[in-house]
């Protein structure tokens, strides 16, 4: 397979790895990639994984291709609750949860880091769809359980201060139901308690 074949059968693709080649090309040698990165063709995101030099990066992008590189994945936590406009400022990287373990990807088109969660807690997310393409996010309601879950020092108003959400956009943007009922799935007494302190503290900053 030459690079124009791979560029033309791999077309659709917003990523890549090695096995999308081999399955097109049973024949075709990982030698080849080392060459059409040498001459900037494509670009290596991680081992085993490639993006084409000239792909246009934006948000959804990066949404895209962190669910590929680290499976079961979704986005969540601080840059879900910055994609929905619940906090004022964007992470430093595409941050996600899996059922893997903890991990993080530094490389040359950004960072992806993935926090763990139960297997039975991965849930509450959906596909957002771009461009005939598509990516895993969760719903605004269970960004905001993934990061009270994941940040368990979140206690006070002091603390809830600091995440600097406007009571305005989060009582327009989350369902509160739906938040409970997520909640309800966690069985975690201590969070039940540390969202319901939070919802108060929003409730009287209205």
């Amino acid at each position: 397979m030459n690079y124009i074949k791979l560029r033309d059968s791999l077309k659709d693709f917003t990523i890549f790895s090695l096995q999308d080649i081999l399955q097109d090309d049973p024949s075709f040698h990982r030698r080849r990639l080392n060459d059409w990165q040498n001459k900037g063709y494509i670009k290596k995101v991680i081992k085993g994984f490639y993006i084409f030099s000239d792909l246009a990066l934006n948000e959804d992008v990066l949404f895209e291709i962190s669910n590929r590189i680290y499976k079961p994945s979704y986005v969540s936590l601080e840059f879900a609750l910055s994609y929905y406009d619940l906090i004022p400022e964007s992470a430093y990287g595409v941050t996600s949860v899996s059922t893997r373990r903890t991990y993080k990807f530094i490389t040359s088109i950004g960072e992806f880091s993935y926090k763990t969660i139960r297997p039975d807690l991965y849930f509450g997310y959906f596909i957002q769809a771009y461009n005939q393409k598509g990516f895993k996010i969760a719903q605004p309601e269970k960004a905001i359980l993934d990061y009270f879950y994941l940040n368990p020092d979140l206690k006070n108003e002091k603390d809830f201060e600091s995440l600097r959400m406007n009571p305005g956009i989060f009582f327009e943007k989350i369902d509160t139901k739906k938040l409970m009922d997520h909640l309800k799935i966690f069985s975690q007494k201590s969070l039940r308690d540390r969202v319901s302190r939070f919802l108060d503290y929003l409730n009287a900053q209205k």
